[in-house]
């Protein structure tokens, strides 16, 4: 028995330097740098992890930074747009610190069935959100305060994705009827489907048609989406699943602070199951997450080398 996909796990894109990607998303954005540690499949390379308080799943952004990366397009096959969940009553201080970091937020509050949100992008010009969200709505997340952002303002997490694809329909499909989403489409409004915990975190939108440019992977572009699972029982089920209609769907690999699978929808943006467990203090105590270099077992006897080829980051 499967179930239910409850929502956004996390999100995983691609950025330039490092020290810049950590210096605007520990500084304007004031997320926890939760994890430092490679990617598994290239260790000459970061992975960075950001989210709330603990890196609930549902508020994790993470990062596979090249220096000197060339820009990429957000387009078809991807995830175009990154929305984080900000309290109501917040919404202001953050326009107000957007603006001071010259980020040039734009405010849409005139959009089919969608709350006030803030546009903006990142050094790299990958596109997010800030979608302000009632009190309460976002309650798993535990807020990371920092030096100019006081708990009541700080992000709550992810409030969504929004997808680009050629053919909306099959990609609505396989959400659906696949996946298990709820239709949460509004007359007149977009594509949107919403995972089983509800609310902010759980929000897939989509967009595009058979005319839309297709996306090219480079710093500012999303790599990945992951979508949460309960467990590993649970995953193998998934897995079982999707692969009767799905092909080329990975074996499970082990991330260390979950499991993940991969396949690509139809659409063509990739999408990776993740376990909730067995979380980010599995190597590291809550007080000191992303404090230091963290490797899986494999890699610890090639630590030296491994930590001489990283560009550095403070």
């Amino acid at each position: 028995m499967r179930t239910a996909i409850r929502g956004i796990h996390h999100v995983t894109a691609i950025a330039g330097d490092p020290q810049a990607n950590v210096d605007f998303y520990t500084g304007p954005l004031g997320l926890r740098l939760v994890k430092q540690t490679v990617n598994f499949d290239d260790p000459t390379t970061w992975h960075l992890y950001y989210g709330d308080a603990h890196g609930t799943p549902g508020s994790v952004l993470t990062f596979f930074p090249f220096v000197g990366a060339r820009r990429g397009q957000p387009g078809a096959g991807q995830v175009t747009e990154t929305a984080f969940a900000v309290p109501e009553a917040a919404l202001g201080f953050w326009v107000d610190r957007l603006q001071a970091a010259r980020l040039d937020p734009v405010v849409t509050d005139t959009e089919p069935d969608r709350p006030t949100t803030v546009r903006f992008r990142d050094p790299d010009g990958l596109p997010l959100s800030l979608v302000a969200t009632p009190a309460g709505a976002a309650e798993r997340m535990t807020p990371w305060p920092t030096a100019d952002v006081a708990e009541h303002q700080a992000i709550r997490g992810f409030h969504g994705v929004r997808m680009a694809v050629l053919d909306v329909a099959a990609s609505r499909a396989m959400l659906v009827d696949q996946l298990g989403f709820a239709d949460r489409t509004a007359p007149g409004g977009p594509t949107r489907v919403e995972g089983a915990d509800g609310g902010p975190g759980t929000f897939v939108e989509l967009e595009g048609g058979p005319g839309m440019a297709r996306g090219l992977p480079g710093a500012g572009t999303v790599h990945h989406v992951a979508f949460r699972v309960a467990d590993d029982a649970d995953q193998l089920a998934w897995r079982e699943h999707v692969a009767a209609t799905t092909p080329h769907v990975t074996p499970v690999a082990d991330r260390q602070y979950f499991r993940s699978i991969y396949f690509r929808e139809p659409g063509g943006v990739l999408y990776e199951l993740a376990t909730d467990g067995p979380g980010f203090t599995v190597d590291e105590a809550p007080e000191v997450l992303g404090s230091a270099l963290r490797l899986p077992p494999w890699f610890e006897p090639r630590r030296t080398a491994i930590e001489a080829g990283l560009p550095p980051i403070r």
